[in-house]
């Protein structure tokens, strides 16, 4: 993205960011004071101290970490805990697991933030007086109902509807600030939350002031997915309308909070009288129109979440921290992909969410505990991008301490609703972030056994074998996938398949490598001729966000040096010569199975056939990089990471005699 541009300030840019940045955070308004008053008396401590701590972690956690310091963690224009992680990884290699760590807890909150965002909308019907006594399971069957149409919609793509998520999400925000300001007369003194006193007082003197901080940590619980679309909008448009988001949000929480204090004494719990102000402070002819618009804001940010995960599960398959999975592309337009996969998991998780805990009131209790994860994961990355840019210690130091300091008073805070299912989004995100471990530690146990040879070495060969016209000819063109980085050298067992064995005789060998890039959107070539005509190299230079298309692109690569007389592809078969026909492509994809005939420590042993069953799980590398079956030959070889090293085999001398 154009360094200007992505600064820029426009008013388009404003209204999608509103549609899409904001979906996540600016629904909070729906369950947060109603978790910080679940099953307390109403009184001045608890609602000056409550909003004052929602007020003070807008202010230190969204933002000043995110909005002001976070955002400068751009890669080429693109956010999230992925490109911040792509920005540091050389510095040290254990980055990787916060960054593991992230990705699992922002995909964790992808099947929690849709169920409880919906759900609170849709029980608002609660409070319509012909509505006031409808089932739980009808509400259930509605949040179902809405999951199901939500879901079924991604493999359409959202581009043409898209457009009007910011002009709804404008219309969201300003009904909360108008909400707001109508109910603030009632109770004015409710602006002594700006004082940060309350916050300190409610958190140490209220009985169990603490973990309150468990349901206020819900107010900001969408501001890492604020940095991960940053790519979309720009840095400017996200600072000015973060402005106005606030401030709507705040008017709200401080409306809220009014009517609560016109209530005090009275105890409100989930699922027994339960009243949430949120719609409490609608005038009754409005409470209709609020619920729908509520609950459109609803469906636009969960919807907001499900794209953010496919693009973070996207990254993570380039990153090859992430079994490879198919990917399905909606529109032409930058972004807009689909996962069927991811699609069927969020689903699930999503529906399984809201059937196990069946109110919003309960889901809370879920909530947070993974993102404290995330959040942290963050701090820790960004202070190593902050060391990249020569930063003074002391004031790396001093960013470590504070917000080190507040995630684990929210994630100790949050640590409280583990018993009231806060263990599911931790077994979600634990689960995630197991895949990834698997990914990525088979990789490093397999780097063990890859053999590269020098590729000067067996020119003489390839070149004899091409010329024998004793030996049945495999293709015209035989191009194999190299995993080789140095232009010199190839791995020993696409030798061994072209040589040994029936060999593989072409007029012309290509050996095609894909390199991920740390920037978003390369997208470029390099061409090696080895030996002119006959040995031929390609390297696909990727940012960590482009697909691998090989089909497509290699076509272009091909029609590329054909228009610049750098490579005959004409068919040498003299019948077909004659008639100027092009020869024929043949891929091969080396794919590798787990041999018997390995002596593995147990816990690697574990790992190796984990990450063999996941791979048999997700697709074929020859699908993940886009290549038509038709034109793709697969062939299995053993891998070998730990050889046997001693055979226990006596050979038995038949006696004759004994005959």
């Amino acid at each position: 993205m154009d360094k200007h541009n992505f600064n820029k300030v426009s008013a388009a840019g404003l209204l999608v960011a509103l549609g899409i940045i904001y979906g996540d955070i600016g629904t909070s308004p729906l369950y947060v004071l109603s978790a910080i008053i679940n099953g307390k008396p109403i009184d001045e401590l608890l609602i000056f101290g409550g909003l004052s701590c929602i007020i003070w972690t807008l202010t230190l956690q969204t933002t000043f970490k995110y909005v002001i310091l976070t955002l400068k963690a751009d890669n080429k224009g693109e956010g999230g805990i992925f490109s911040l992680y792509t920005l540091v990884r050389r510095q040290r290699k254990w980055l990787v697991f916060p960054a593991m760590l992230g990705g699992a807890a922002l995909l964790a909150d992808g099947m929690i933030t849709p169920p409880i965002s919906i759900t609170s909308a849709i029980e608002g019907l609660r409070n319509i007086p012909v509505l006031s006594e409808i089932h739980n399971n009808t509400i259930i069957i509605i949040v179902i109902s809405i999951l199901v149409v939500l879901f079924f919609m991604q493999q359409f793509g959202t581009y043409s509807i898209g457009t009007m998520f910011g002009p709804i999400m404008g219309i969201w925000f300003s009904m909360l600030a108008v909400l707001g300001i109508a109910n603030l007369s009632s109770e004015i003194n409710v602006l002594h939350a700006f004082n940060p006193y309350y916050a300190v007082k409610l958190l140490t003197v209220y009985p169990k002031g603490f973990w309150i901080l468990g349901a206020v940590f819900l107010c900001t619980t969408g501001a890492e997915a604020l940095y991960s679309d940053l790519g979309h909008c720009g840095r400017g448009n996200i600072r000015i309308s973060w402005v106005f988001v606030k401030t709507c949000l705040i008017l709200n929480y401080l409306g809220q909070g009014a009517w609560l204090l016109n209530h005090k004494g009275m105890t409100f719990v989930n699922g027994v009288n339960m009243k949430n102000p949120f719609y409490a402070i609608m005038p009754d002819w409005f409470l209709l129109w609020g619920i729908v618009i509520a609950t459109i804001a609803a469906i636009i940010a969960s919807q907001a979440l499900i794209s953010g995960s496919f693009t973070l599960i996207s990254e993570a398959i380039r990153l090859d921290l992430w079994p490879r999975m198919k990917i399905k592309y909606p529109s032409e337009a930058k972004g807009q992909l689909y996962i069927p996969g991811i699609n069927t998991l969020l689903f699930a998780g999503c529906t399984g969410v809201v059937l196990y805990f069946q109110s919003s009131g309960a889901m809370e209790a879920a909530y947070g505990l993974a993102i404290t994860l995330c959040m942290l994961a963050t701090t820790i990355l960004f202070a190593n991008f902050l060391i990249s840019k020569r930063v003074a210690p002391g004031l790396i130091w001093l960013y470590l301490l504070l917000y080190l300091g507040l995630e684990l008073a929210f994630m100790i805070a949050n640590l409280d609703k583990f018993p009231h299912g806060g263990f599911v989004t931790l077994i979600i995100g634990g689960g995630l972030f197991a895949v990834m471990y698997i990914r990525h530690r088979a990789k490093k146990i397999k780097n063990r056994y890859i053999e590269f040879v020098r590729v000067d070495e067996y020119i003489p060969k390839i070149e004899e074998l091409s010329n024998d016209s004793s030996v049945p000819k495999y293709a015209t063109h035989l191009v194999y996938l190299t995993g080789s980085s140095n232009p010199r050298e190839i791995e020993h067992k696409i030798m061994y398949s072209i040589l040994r064995g029936k060999p593989k005789r072409a007029d012309i060998y290509w050996f095609v490598h894909v390199q991920t890039l740390d920037d978003p959107y390369t997208s470029e070539y390099t061409v090696e001729h080895i030996i002119p005509n006959d040995i031929i190299r390609v390297e696909f230079r990727l940012g960590f966000r482009m697909q691998p298309r090989l089909n497509l692109m290699f076509k272009k690569v091909v029609e590329d040096l054909v228009a610049n007389r750098e490579v005959n592809i004409t068919s040498r078969y003299e019948s077909q010569q004659r008639n100027n026909q092009v020869g024929d492509f043949q891929f091969i994809v080396m794919e590798k199975f787990l041999s018997q005939d390995n002596e593995l420590p147990i816990f690697e042993h574990i790992i190796m056939r984990l990450y063999f069953w996941l791979k048999e799980l997700a697709v074929s590398e020859s699908r993940s990089f886009g290549l038509e079956q038709s034109n793709v030959i697969v062939e299995k070889f053993p891998l070998v990471v730990a050889p046997v090293s001693t055979l226990k085999l006596t050979r038995v001398w038949h006696n004759e005699d004994e005959e």
